[in-house]
């Protein structure tokens, strides 16, 4: 082979070697309170290595076989320990990623393959020092405080990554249901006797087991996950309340909704360390124990008062495998607000009016149930003791609604406040005799 022919040769070969390259298409930052995560989305699978210098304190992530394809300085590094992000080529093929820190960090690098939601993806979390120095969360008892709070884990579905559902304009999920958590959180944060426990409040993701380890971290009364649902066909509309359920799904659209929200941490991005290690006994116990029962009936009390404001896809409360639904010892549930996928349910989720209806409506089937069967050591439960306790009319509310609520009959609750009529007014207090 002549001169000209090798030359030929060698530039095939060089061509079908860039066309196996990586590229890092694009990049994008997050943070959390605890953490900031920086994600590398690539055109293919590549190896990586990290290394933490000191003097100045910096992050160095190589990744073998990989070309630059994005601006890294589009980056928003505000209120972040990342103060500056540099790049450049090492040993001829590699792309080398530095970062400047201006605070001890401890960093966690994974890869995630491509799925029917993402593509190649490759995550570094530089989680805060003083977070993992925190200390744990000391549990409550009856004897420290007869009259602590009913605690209510506020659980905004998806968030950074993984935007959830999206409906037309691009109104995404992760969007509206933390507007609605939000909402939630101003209103039990005026009651007196409870106190709202934000599992997300920006966004940011957080695992599927991350989420419950929180709310029983704060050994949450309630966990309840918000979320807004979508389908292929856009006829589909209605608000849904679900449980988990210890054996199959009670339908067939219940099973497929729970695969799809299982299915958040491959989106949200998580790491093997970070997959679900509940034991196997852990269903079996929830049959022994009162935390489903309380699920269900719980559940209902929300989906009677969401039916007051939206029409309900299913009229009963239905039961999944949901992951994020599993923690043993926390009644949970999980609110679909509605099809964002429904041009006109749509429409109206993406109102701050609409968003503060359904929160008001949550928030009534959670307080009517406590008020009716609050903890033991609770104000709640103390004030029920006492032979009775004060109820501040919110707007929405009725006497028939009250009384039934409270468990006593509508003739009892107009004779104990000596209430003539049917009318009341929002803020008006009424004394709730003991059932």
């Amino acid at each position: 082979m002549g001169r000209a022919g090798w030359i030929l040769v060698v530039l095939c070969f060089l061509g079908s070697f860039s066309v196996w390259a990586v590229d890092v298409h694009d990049a994008r930052l997050w943070r959390a309170p605890d953490h900031t995560r920086i994600v590398f989305d690539l055109t293919g699978p590549a190896e990586h290595s990290l290394l933490v210098l000191s003097n100045p304190r910096r992050i160095v992530l190589d990744i073998q076989d990989t070309n630059l394809r994005t601006n890294l300085a589009g980056l928003k590094l505000a209120n972040t320990p990342v103060s500056l992000v540099r790049s450049g080529v090492r040993e001829g093929d590699d792309l080398r990623i530095v970062m400047e820190v201006s605070a001890q960090v401890d960093p966690r690098s994974f890869a995630l393959q491509a799925n029917e939601q993402a593509g190649y993806r490759l995550v570094l979390d530089l989680y805060d020092y003083q977070a993992l120095q925190s200390v744990p969360a000391v549990k409550k008892s009856v004897q420290e405080s007869a009259k602590r709070n009913i605690i209510i884990a506020i659980d905004a579905g998806h968030g950074g990554e993984d935007p959830g559902a999206t409906g037309p304009n691009r109104l995404r999920e992760k969007d509206v249901v933390l507007a609605i958590a939000k909402e939630l959180k101003v209103l039990f944060k005026a009651d007196v006797g409870f106190q709202p426990i934000m599992i997300r409040s920006g966004d940011y993701y957080v695992s599927l087991k991350g989420r419950r380890d929180l709310a029983r971290k704060h050994q949450a009364d309630l966990f309840v996950s918000i979320h807004a649902d979508a389908f292929k066909r856009k006829q589909a509309h209605g608000a849904s309340v679900y449980a988990l359920s210890n054996g199959g799904a009670t339908s067939t659209a219940a099973l497929h909704l729970a695969q799809r929200e299982n299915a958040a941490d491959l989106v949200g991005g998580v790491s093997l360390s970070d997959k679900d290690d509940m034991l196997a006994g852990v269903l079996a116990d929830l049959s022994m124990t009162s935390t489903l029962d309380t699920s269900l009936q719980l559940g209902n009390q929300v989906l009677r008062n969401v039916d007051d404001i939206a029409h309900l896809h299913k009229k009963q409360v239905e039961q999944a495998g949901f992951a994020v639904l599993k923690s043993p010892d926390v009644p949970s549930i999980l609110v679909e607000t509605g099809f964002i996928s429904n041009p006109k349910e749509s429409s109206l989720l993406a109102t701050s009016r609409y968003q503060k209806k359904m929160a008001s409506a949550i928030h009534r089937g959670i307080k009517g149930w406590f008020f009716a069967h609050p903890p033991s050591g609770t104000l709640l439960a103390w004030q029920k003791q006492q032979g009775g306790q004060q109820y501040i009319i919110a707007r929405g509310d009725t006497l028939s609604g009250i009384a039934d609520r409270f468990s006593i009959s509508l003739a009892d609750l107009k004779s104990y406040n000596r209430i003539d009529s049917s009318k009341i007014l929002v803020g008006q207090k009424l004394n709730i005799p003991k059932s």
